[in-house]
């Protein structure tokens, strides 16, 4: 399965009932607004205008009544979940490419066919901090996408 993300670069955050929300720059025509379950894991002052890794098309979703159109791309466990980094230099709309795995991510994934949740569980953090597809590298630009200190956890 291919990669289906964006890179993206800011974001103008308020909490919303144990929720973040966002607005972010994907390098489209308008900021997409997103809603993540991040409050307790990590304070607001790290959220914003910070760059970040988007899904971005997963099926918009409502969360507390309010619709979010892409998911925040995070290192995770029980215990602490960090934001991924992409590379200094990509900007906002830059795509992630996954050596191997070639082709146009889909306009929308079909949520009924489940194939985020079948991919997901092949997204890992490598010992180097480098986030991983099935063993290889999620690039942009051809650099990697790393988590800044997290190691051997999964993504989510």
């Amino acid at each position: 399965k291919k990669k289906r993300k964006k890179k993206i670069s800011s974001g103008i955050n308020a909490e919303y009932g144990g929720l973040y929300l966002e607005e972010i720059d994907c390098g489209e025509e308008k900021p997409r607004q997103v809603i993540s379950g991040l409050v307790k894991h990590i304070p607001i002052e790290e959220m914003q205008e910070r760059p970040c890794v988007l899904l971005c098309n997963l099926k918009p979703a409502k969360m507390r009544g309010i619709m979010s159109h892409a998911m925040v791309m995070c290192a995770s466990t029980p215990e602490k979940v960090e934001i991924l980094a992409p590379p200094a230099d990509s900007k906002p709309g830059d795509l992630v490419t996954v050596e191997g795995f070639p082709g146009t991510p889909d306009q929308q994934l079909n949520p009924k066919k489940k194939v985020f949740e079948a991919i997901q569980p092949d997204f890992l953090v490598s010992p180097e901090g480098n986030a991983l597809y099935k063993g290889v590298e999620w690039r942009v630009n051809g650099k990697a996408i790393t988590a800044a200190t997290m190691r051997g956890c999964g993504i989510k």
